[in-house]
C-alpha cells in the first residue's frame, strides 16, 4: 500500500470587513480634520484678528441700528421679494404646464433667460435700463419696489419650476376625481392640485427664502439712503469709517441669525416629508 499525504490546508486570511474598513476610513478622516483644526489654532495669529475683527466697542457701536434698520431692511427686502417671485412664479408654471404651445414657449424662454443670468445683471437692469428706457416712470415703492422687482424676477424662475415640478407630483387621479365631482379644471386645480403641490415643494420654497436673504445684498448697486441700506451695505459703511473689519463680522453673525434657523426649518420639514412618503 502507498501512502498518500494529504495537504495540509492553509488558513484563510482574514482581512478587514466592510464596516471595519468604514470605521477606519471614518477614524482617519477625523483624525486629519482634528490635526488641521489643530495647525489652524496654532498657526493662526489670534491678536491680529481679534484686533480687525472682533472690536468690543465698535460692535456695542452698531446696536441697536444693525437690528432695527439693517437687519429689519434685510428681512423686508427678502420677503417682498419672495412674495413677488412666488406669484410671479406660480404664473410661470402654470403657463409651463398648459396646453397652449406659446404660452409654454414664454414661460420657458423666461425660466432659461432669468436663470442663467446673474442676480447682479438683473439689479442694474432694473436700477438703469428701466429708467432709460421708460423716462419718467417711478416703480412703486421706491427703492423696496425696485428691490422687490429685481428679486421676484430672480426667484420667479427658479420658483416656476419647483411649483412645476410640485404640480406633476400629484397623483393624475386627483384631478380626474375633481372632475368627476363636478369641479372645472381651473377649479380643481385650485382647490385640490395647488394645496397638495405646496406640501410637497414646501421644503425647496423655503431654501428659495434662505437665498433670497443673501441675494438682497445686491440692493446697493441700485443705490441706497441710509435709511435703506440692508445689512451688507451697513456693514461696509461703518467698517470702511472704523478703518476695522467688526462691523463685517457682526453683519455676518445677524445673517446667519436668520439662516441658520431657517436651514433647521428646511430639514425638519424634509424629514417629515420623507416619513410620509414612508
Amino acid at each position: 500500500m502507498t501512502d498518500t499525504a494529504t495537504p495540509e490546508v492553509q488558513p484563510k486570511k482574514k482581512g478587514l470587513t466592510r464596516r471595519q474598513k468604514r470605521s477606519v476610513s471614518r477614524g482617519v478622516q477625523y483624525a486629519v480634520f482634528v490635526a488641521a483644526v489643530i495647525v489652524f489654532a496654532v498657526s493662526a495669529d489670534w491678536d491680529r484678528l481679534q484686533n480687525q475683527f472682533a472690536q468690543a466697542d465698535i460692535a456695542e457701536r452698531m446696536f441697536p441700528d444693525v437690528i432695527t434698520l439693517a437687519l429689519k431692511n434685510t428681512v423686508l427686502y427678502t420677503v417682498t421679494g419672495f412674495a413677488v417671485g412666488l406669484a410671479l412664479g406660480m404664473v410661470i408654471a402654470l403657463m409651463r404646464l398648459s396646453s397652449v404651445g406659446p404660452y409654454r414657449w414664454l414661460a420657458g424662454i423666461y425660466i432659461e433667460i432669468f436663470r442663467g443670468l446673474p442676480a447682479l445683471l438683473i439689479f442694474i437692469f432694473i436700477g438703469v435700463a428701466v429708467p432709460l428706457a421708460f423716462p419718467g416712470t417711478e416703480i412703486i415703492g421706491g427703492t423696496y419696489g425696485k428691490v422687490a422687482l429685481a428679486l421676484g424676477l430672480v426667484a420667479a424662475a427658479y420658483m416656476a419650476e419647483t411649483i412645476r415640478a410640485g404640480i406633476q407630483a400629484v397623483p393624475k387621479g386627483q384631478m380626474e376625481a375633481a372632475r368627476s365631482l363636478g369641479f372645472s379644471p381651473a377649479r380643481a386645480m385650485i382647490s385640490i392640485i395647488i394645496p397638495q403641490a405646496f406640501r410637497i415643494i414646501l421644503p425647496p420654497l423655503t431654501n428659495e427664502l434662505v437665498l433670497l436673504f443673501k441675494d438682497s445684498s445686491l440692493v446697493l448697486f441700485l443705490g441706497v439712503t441710509l435709511e435703506e441700506r440692508e445689512l451688507s451695505k451697513y456693514g461696509r459703511d461703518l467698517a470702511s469709517q472704523t478703518a476695522n473689519s467688526t462691523p463685517i463680522l457682526v453683519a455676518g453673525l445677524c445673517y446667519l441669525l436668520v439662516t441658520i434657523p431657517l436651514g433647521f426649518v428646511v430639514r425638519r420639514m424634509e424629514a417629515k416629508a420623507q416619513e410620509a412618503v414612508k
